[in-house]
């Protein structure tokens, strides 16, 4: 038997990979599992098949755009404190938040913030995993919009 050092046989290469990407598969499916037992979304699931969230100018640009709808998934409590002109509000870990998303139109333009990013990572992953195949996330949430200067409203 002869020891190459350095070199693989490709079948050799070729499994190994498909081991690390079944490895990869299981392990992301346990971590980001995308929904807690009641089936609300959670951050953690926005690890699958995420789209980097938008900085407050583009989603600014986006959420303006004509027939995009603002969703803010915070709590009533917080959307009351102060929420982006035209938002709507589905609290994301209320228990009416699938039922929402299932009147929603998944051909529709969506625009989801919440407070910092977190629960927002959820909800637009929940929605991709619904077949909504355009929705945009504000990076660092309505915290983010505030700092940037951006209004809020209360009516």
């Amino acid at each position: 038997m002869t020891l190459v050092i350095g070199r693989r046989p490709a079948a050799l290469t070729r499994g190994i990979a498909a081991l690390l990407l079944l490895a990869g598969t299981a392990l992301g499916a346990a971590a980001c599992g995308g929904s807690d037992p009641a089936g609300t979304p959670t951050a953690a699931g926005a690890a699958t098949g995420a789209v980097a969230p938008l900085g407050v100018d583009a989603f600014a640009a986006e959420a303006g755009r004509a027939g995009t709808t603002v969703i803010d998934v915070r709590t009533p409590a917080e959307f009351d404190s102060g929420h982006l002109a035209g938002a709507v509000n589905l609290d994301v870990q209320g228990e009416g938040f699938a039922d929402a998303v299932a009147g929603l139109d998944p051909a529709g333009r969506y625009a989801v913030y919440c407070h910092s990013g977190n629960r927002s990572a959820g909800a637009v992953a929940y929605l991709r995993e619904h077949g909504f195949g355009s929705v945009v996330e504000l990076g660092g949430g309505i915290a983010a919009w505030e700092a940037a200067g951006k209004p809020v409203t209360t009516s």
